[in-house]
């Protein structure tokens, strides 16, 4: 509270972008080269409420010292880390270091830089641009109290059948024709929450995020489609991301809750006539218009019983 108000606050520094190359000892030493590009958000909780009614700066941690922190710690991190853990070491420093800080919240999303095969096989030092993007948000409390949200973005997904939607509500607004035959697609965005609610929980070695995070996309993904040869039909978008969650959720037991948003991405039949050529193209589940917008959003959040939201 001050002067009859109250002032609910943090401060920090956005979209700090950071790249950080292991290398290893010698080339006998064998592995390749392991690069990894960051975007930073840092957010601080702290005791500084005379900067906002006064014009007391003396308890701000300026912003450029929080980007700067970021670099500094990545220097200082000689052996391979994931990103969760590196949000784990940068919150806990802005806590530690910080009296006036209460807690942290630091937002981190990686560029899928995916080594490249050359003949087969991995190219030492090379690497390519990826599409689904690694997100992770990690808050934590000056008392230990942590909380993990990891992620992932644009991961694009298609089915060319085995997907309708029927049975819908229907009034005088309706032109949607019923069908158990169409392409089904979405551009996939979820988070899961880790259960880990203090510091001294999260595991070591060796469990990884990295490799946790690439089981769940797999997950979901092989949920979505289905077994290889006969897939698996999706009654409605809705239908398969309650299915996609719930696999992730039965798989891995230290995930509380799943988070996911499934844009429908519409391929319209295409129909084409004229006088002249009435049939020039008469569809017959073969040519399509693809389309991204409008589009129907669908999402959810799955969660265990007792989990926390």
């Amino acid at each position: 509270m001050a002067e009859g108000f109250k002032i609910d606050q943090r401060h920090g520094k956005s979209r700090v972008r950071v790249a950080r190359v292991w290398r290893p000892h010698s080339r006998s030493s064998g592995g390749g080269h392991v690069i990894v590009e960051w975007e930073v958000d840092v957010g601080l909780f702290s005791d500084c409420l005379p900067s906002y009614t006064s014009d007391d700066n003396s308890s701000i941690v300026a912003t450029d010292s929080m980007k700067n922190t970021v670099y500094g710690k990545a220097k200082e991190c000689t052996e391979e880390l994931t990103m969760e853990r590196f949000a784990l070491l940068l919150a806990r420093h802005f806590i530690t270091y910080y009296p006036q800080v209460t807690g942290a919240i630091v937002s981190i999303v990686e560029k899928p830089w995916e080594r490249v095969l050359i003949d087969g096989k991995p190219h030492s030092h090379g690497f390519k641009l990826g599409s689904e993007l690694h997100t992770t948000e990690v808050t934590m409390k000056k008392c230990g109290a942590v909380n993990i949200i990891s992620g992932l973005k644009n991961l694009s997904l298609l089915k060319t059948t085995q997907s309708g939607f029927e049975g819908f509500v229907r009034d005088k607004y309706t032109l949607l024709p019923d069908t158990r035959e169409r392409i089904v697609a979405t551009e996939v965005t979820s988070s899961w929450r880790y259960k880990f609610e203090n510091i001294s929980q999260i595991p070591p070695a060796p469990f990884c995020f990295r490799q946790r995070y690439n089981e769940v996309k797999e997950v979901l993904s092989d949920t979505f489609f289905g077994p290889v040869d006969t897939g698996v039909y999706s009654p409605s978008v809705q239908n398969t991301l309650y299915l996609m969650a719930t696999a992730v959720l039965n798989r891995f037991q230290e995930i509380e809750w799943v988070h996911l948003r499934m844009p429908n991405l519409h391929f319209l039949p295409v129909n084409m006539s004229s006088k002249e050529n009435p049939n020039m193209v008469k569809f017959a589940d073969d040519v399509y218009l693809p389309t991204s917008e409008p589009h129907g959003t669908i999402q959810a959040t799955i969660s265990r019983a007792m989990a926390k939201l």
